[in-house]
């Protein structure tokens, strides 16, 4: 499996209107969680995070917060935010664009806000140029990332996630980690030593 854990300066500046990362020299991260909201995962992130005092943004699926409203409602009662993730999951690059924007709007009936992260990281030019109408929202940003966690691949030690997040973490970085069921396994080991770890180091944590 090939990604980038740190995104390279090429590609943020291929893709300037994105949003990578946010310009500041405060010891600040940005944690992301995409793919919820999930009945087991997103409560345990909820607890690690109030654990420390940490606010996040969950790019959520609609179809998973229709199923697990419960849960959705409380991601923003504890001040967290939500993003846009698609109704279904979609791969921009293998979806024709009225299909792809369909599939956006669907989700916005569910998802009120103007964060927006394709799933993958993976959305054709026509379809960004789309998001605004499809979301309602002139302002909508798109919301990339500045550090992959991997907590997706199976393939990763669990001390060797935890130990690259931790050692690309900088001011400013958008990190990703996914509540969902493929992940949690790892994410249930990762996400209490990272919070702890990057606490130490005097960091906070804040939502976009």
């Amino acid at each position: 499996m090939n990604y980038f854990i740190k995104t390279p300066w090429w590609l943020k500046r291929l893709y300037p209107k994105r949003i990578w990362s946010i310009d500041t020299k405060e010891k600040v991260v940005y944690l992301t969680f995409d793919d919820g909201p999930h009945p087991v995962a997103t409560p345990f992130v909820l607890d690690e995070l109030k654990r420390f005092n940490a606010k996040a943004t969950f790019f959520c699926i609609g179809r998973n917060v229709t199923e697990h409203s419960g849960v959705y409602k409380r991601i923003a009662e504890e001040g967290h935010r939500v993003g846009n993730h698609t109704q279904n999951h979609l791969n921009g690059w293998k979806t024709d664009t009225p299909t792809y924007l369909a599939d956006v709007a669907a989700a916005s009936q569910h998802i009120d806000s103007d964060l927006f992260r394709p799933p993958y990281g993976r959305i054709r030019l026509l379809q960004s140029k789309g998001i605004n109408e499809a979301m309602k929202n002139k302002s909508t940003k798109i919301v990339m990332w500045d550090v992959l966690s991997g907590d997706f691949d199976n393939s990763v030690a669990k001390e060797k996630c935890l130990e690259r997040s931790v050692s690309k973490a900088r001011p400013g970085s958008i990190i990703v980690f996914h509540d969902n069921d493929k992940a949690f396994p790892t994410l249930e080991y990762v996400l209490p030593r990272f919070l702890l770890s990057i606490s130490e180091m005097e960091y906070r944590f804040d939502h976009l």
